[in-house]
Formats: structure tokens, sequence, C-alpha cells
């Protein structure tokens, strides 16, 4: 049995904006950061009432899940066609997201989580051929040492639950290829990242390569991905009951924990509770629920302003994962 030190009642990190928050970010507002504060004093306000087993900041401080590291280091451009480009040397000129966790941690006795881009997607999007770096590997293996150095930092300021994203993985599961980098040498990247020297044992390092698996699988991709990048826990979609959500379930190693996307955060409506129950009992047959975790099956609003629902239907989303998770684990969680 994997050890999963709880984080039970997960959730991927981004929540709905406020509109004062937005407006604020819109027009440049000199008062921008004292309203993020205030935004996200009470985000983790209401995720403590709804007694999650991790906090976030909701991503309020980012226009999306790659602001961490494109405002924060140097060496990135906007091109006229509005995408990132990679034109020089890497070099963060502050924390990415180590000191705003710390501060999130510091308003609440429940752990704190961490949400970072991984490198390999960042390469496969940013590599330009011509530009300073002769490779899209190249280029990811730079910014592994940068993301590593953060999780390193994130780590050193006690925070225990980390999550990377890399959905450029849903193309190469489903057979295709992603952005500048092919799936080998993502995979190299991503776990030269995660490759955490002396981490505690009670750090979780987890990475979500896919927000949705509705198509037919690669399963022998899956299982190199899988077993591959040394992460701690991998977190899957399991929230349409499509068949290639089981089978990315069944090649996940026996020592790592899951995190299961069980409810949608892009439909209001909750989800029927006996099908949701119904797909857990699989989930049990499969592996032991001791090393499951749940969530919803992606971000509410990866990217700022562009959540699909509001922001209470969001609430009633992650009150419905908690009640999935008692009635799993009862109030041992």
């Amino acid at each position: 049995m994997a050890d999963t030190f709880k984080f039970r009642i997960d959730h991927h990190g981004s929540l709905v904006r406020p509109p004062e928050l937005l407006a604020a970010r819109a027009a440049n507002s000199p008062d921008l950061r004292e309203i993020e504060d205030a935004a996200i004093a009470e985000a983790v306000r209401k995720q403590r009432k709804l007694s999650l087993t991790v906090v976030t900041d909701g991503e309020f401080r980012r226009a999306d899940l790659r602001s961490a590291v494109f405002d924060a280091v140097h060496g990135f451009r906007r091109a006229e066609d509005e995408r990132w480009v990679a034109e020089g040397e890497l070099k963060a000129y502050r924390s990415l997201v180590s000191e705003d966790v710390a501060a999130v941690a510091a308003l609440t006795q429940i752990p704190a989580k961490a949400t970072l881009p991984s490198p390999a997607y960042l390469a496969a999007q940013t590599y330009q051929p011509g530009g300073p770096w002769a490779s899209a590997r190249e280029l990811g293996e730079a910014l592994a040492q940068l993301v590593r150095d953060e999780i390193e930092a994130i780590i050193a300021r006690g925070v225990r639950l980390i999550q990377l994203n890399n959905h450029g993985y849903a193309e190469h599961l489903s057979g295709a290829s992603y952005g500048a980098l092919s799936f080998e040498d993502a995979i190299a990247v991503d776990s030269i990242a995660v490759s955490v020297a002396d981490k505690p044992f009670n750090v979780r390092i987890g990475l979500c390569p896919a927000t949705s698996a509705t198509g037919d699988v690669d399963v022998a991709a899956a299982e190199r991905l899988f077993a591959s990048v040394p992460v701690d826990r991998w977190i899957l979609p399991y929230d349409t009951g499509a068949p290639a959500e089981t089978e990315l379930l069944r090649v996940v190693p026996a020592e790592r924990d899951v995190c299961l996307g069980i409810v949608s955060p892009s439909t209001p409506e909750l989800e029927d509770v006996d099908t949701v129950m119904t797909r857990l009992d699989v989930v049990g047959s499969i592996r032991d629920l001791e090393d499951v975790a749940i969530s919803p099956s992606a971000g509410f609003s990866d990217v700022a302003g562009r959540n699909a629902i509001g922001v209470e239907d969001q609430w009633r989303k992650l009150t419905h994962v908690e009640t999935f998770a008692r009635m799993c684990w009862g109030n041992e969680l």
C-alpha cells in the first residue's frame, strides 16, 4: 500500500476569479495586490469551511496556469500571434509560486498546495526553431532545472503537496504529438524536474497528464509515461464513465497514488450520486482505495475569466467532492 498522506479531497488549484479581481487586473489598478489578497483570503476561508484536505490561492495572481513561469522568469516574450516564445537565457527574478503558497499556508492550518506548469509542457509550447536553444529538449532541460529549484523552494517552506500540469500528454496518450517536444523527450524533461534529492517522506508530487479521456488510449504510451516519470501521484480524469478513463487507471503502477477527477468543473449540474459511487466501486476493484484521492477533473478556471460555471456552482461541486469522500472513507480523511 502506498503511503498517501491523505490529501483525499483535492482540487486542481485554479478557482473562478471574482469580478472585482478581473476588473482590477484589466484596469491595471494600483490596488490590484490588495484586491488579490482579499480575494485569496476569502477563497481560503471558503475552502476551509468545506473541510477540503488542501487549499490553494485559486491561482488568483495568474492569468493562466503557465503564468507562474512567464511572470517570474526572464527569457520569454509574447509574439505577434500572442504565443509565448523562449528567446534567451532563462533566469528567475523572483519566486515562481513558493512565496505565494507560503502566504496561503499562513492563513490556515489545512495544508496548502502548490501548482506549476511542467517544464515539458512549456518547452513544447515555447520552443522556436532558429532561436537561442538548439532544440526543444535543450530548452526543456533548462526549464526542468528551474522548476526543480522552485519545487525545492516550495518544500523548504513546508508545503507538502505539489501538482505539475502537462496537458500535452493527452495528445501523446491518444497517439498524436504535441508541440515541439517528442513524447520521449517530454518524459525525460519532466523526470528531471520531479527528481528532487532528499525529498521529505511526507511530500507528494503529482502530475496531471490530461483533464479528459473520452477517445482511444494508447495503452503502451500510458504504461511508459506512468512508469517513467517518478512522481508520487497521477491526477487523472474519471468523470464521464468513458472506457478510456478506466484504461488509464489500470496502468498506473500499484506503488503510485492516484487522484481521480470524479466531477466535472464545466457543467453546473451535480453528478448523480449512485453513478459516481458505482464508478468508485470499479476503482476499488482495480486498486486499494487507501491509495486514491478524488477531485474535480480539471481546474475551475485555468485561464482567468474563462470559467465554464459560476462561483456558487463551483463551491457546490467541491461540496459534492467532499460528500463522496466521506461516503468512501467516513471521517478518516
